[in-house]
């Protein structure tokens, strides 16, 4: 049993039309053409494009019904959960029984709940630190991805939405979770002293979709990497970064590990997201390694951005903090 893609997304936000106005405006996702869950033929009540009854975001950026979803909360928590996926009710079912025999608790979803994702098949677990994951099979393909800015496409499909660089605790436990029970693959990882280490892992040919570090401030979602085509896709999204006033928090650059020629901005949160093109793509042949510098050039204000994302933890964990 293997995980094969970080398929979907759920974060939640104060404001979620602001996210609406960022995925479309600013990364050229396309609202949802159909709400999970509602079925094609629900009247929309003259409501946004994209936006459920409940003021739920769902962002479209490839033959997928939806990657992002952004559910309207009180912003104390801005990763809700992801999407897992697996290649079918076999390997639902034995995941499932893996992780319970392991001593993980396991909730399989209602059919409602199935259907509010737009999979077929689904149920719920947490990974050591605590971060909710979503298992599923059969997602909602309804094609037709035009994205508002002309000609521009995102690398997807069968890779999954991107990665995810997460901050958590018990990392060892972590790393266990996600390679020995999951499938992950680890491509290779960094150091920061004795201890800590940042993780790269992979569960597809894509370099990595899911990166974890111990940063000492329990579970936060630091960026979320999208993938675009080619390096005009991202040079656009960096100008309209700069001419509709989104912060870039890191300069363009070139990482050393994935290869993937970037930049780094802040989204209507806390979260940061990456803008890249040019990842590697790994075969089994590919030996996990230890590298020692972050970027071929450029990416200037990414250190600082990533202590910020720490800090900025730290603050809303304090006792009072909104």
């Amino acid at each position: 049993m293997t995980v094969k893609a970080l398929g979907y997304i759920g974060l939640g936000s104060k404001d979620p039309g602001a996210w609406l106005r960022f995925g479309v405006d600013m990364l050229g996702m396309m609202p949802a053409r159909a709400i999970p869950g509602e079925g094609w033929g629900a009247a929309v009540d003259g409501r946004v494009p994209g936006v459920a009854r409940d003021g739920t975001v769902f962002l479209k950026m490839d033959d997928r019904q939806w990657r992002i979803a952004v559910h309207p909360t009180d912003g104390s928590r801005e990763l809700l959960y992801l999407g897992l996926e697996l290649d079918d009710h076999i390997s639902l079912e034995r995941c499932a029984v893996l992780l319970q025999d392991e001593g993980y608790a396991v909730r399989h979803a209602r059919p409602e709940e199935a259907r509010s994702r737009a999979v077929t098949g689904l149920f719920f677990c947490e990974d050591p630190s605590g971060n909710v994951l979503e298992f599923f099979y059969g997602p909602t393909t309804d094609y037709n991805f035009a994205s508002p800015v002309p000609g521009q496409r995102f690398v997807a499909g069968h890779l999954g939405l991107g990665h995810v660089n997460l901050f958590l605790d018990r990392q060892a436990a972590c790393f266990d979770f996600y390679t020995r029970l999951l499938g992950f693959k680890l491509s290779d990882y960094i150091r920061y002293g004795e201890e800590a280490a940042l993780q790269f892992l992979r569960c597809n040919p894509r370099h990595h979709s899911l990166a974890m570090l111990d940063f000492g401030v329990g579970n936060v979602l630091q960026h979320l990497m999208v993938e675009m085509e080619t390096i005009d896709d991202v040079g656009k999204a960096l100008d309209r970064a700069k001419r509709l006033g989104f912060p870039v928090v890191s300069a363009l650059g070139r990482h050393r590990n994935d290869g993937t020629l970037s930049f780094y901005m802040r989204s209507p949160g806390t979260v940061d997201v990456e803008i890249g093109c040019e990842g590697k793509i790994l075969d089994e042949t590919w030996v996990a390694n230890e590298f020692c510098e972050g970027d071929v050039w450029g990416h200037d204000g990414l250190v600082e951005a990533v202590i910020q994302s720490g800090e900025n933890a730290r603050r809303h964990a304090e006792p009072g903090s909104e």
